[in-house]
């Protein structure tokens, strides 16, 4: 994906990241990602009174893939409350292996990342055949 197309994504998690509900941890967080159809999907983080039960910008993402048609995750991007970009935590990571599998592109800190990079032989659909 050409600069412009990593720029806009990161605009698209940014603006998600200013809807995000945080108001325990304080840390508002984006997430934006291309399907494989050219849609742009995003999500936010919501928080819940229940610490443990809150929602990842992921998951929020993840929702909005389906509910607008499905396809598969090619590149991926989020954003904290700085509009800084982070990485995906653990179980993130699980699940966008799950809609877009090792060769999802991410945006990290340090520059572009295959997910198989960021999760190494990780567990997917393909074990469970």
């Amino acid at each position: 994906m050409a600069p412009a197309g990593w720029e806009a994504l990161r605009t698209a998690a940014r603006d998600a990241m200013s809807r995000a509900y945080a108001p325990y941890s304080g840390y508002p967080v984006g997430a934006a990602a291309l399907v494989d159809d050219g849609r742009t999907v995003v999500g936010c983080n919501v928080e819940n009174a229940s610490y443990g039960i809150g929602l990842c910008a992921e998951c929020g993402l993840v929702s909005q893939l389906h509910a607008t048609g499905g396809g598969r995750l090619t590149h991926f991007t989020c954003v904290d409350g700085s509009g800084e970009i982070l990485v995906p935590c653990g179980r993130c990571r699980q699940l966008l292996y799950e809609f877009g599998g090792p060769e999802l592109v991410l945006e990290t800190p340090d520059g572009l990342r295959t997910l198989d990079e960021m999760l190494p032989q990780a567990f997917g659909p393909a074990h469970l055949g």
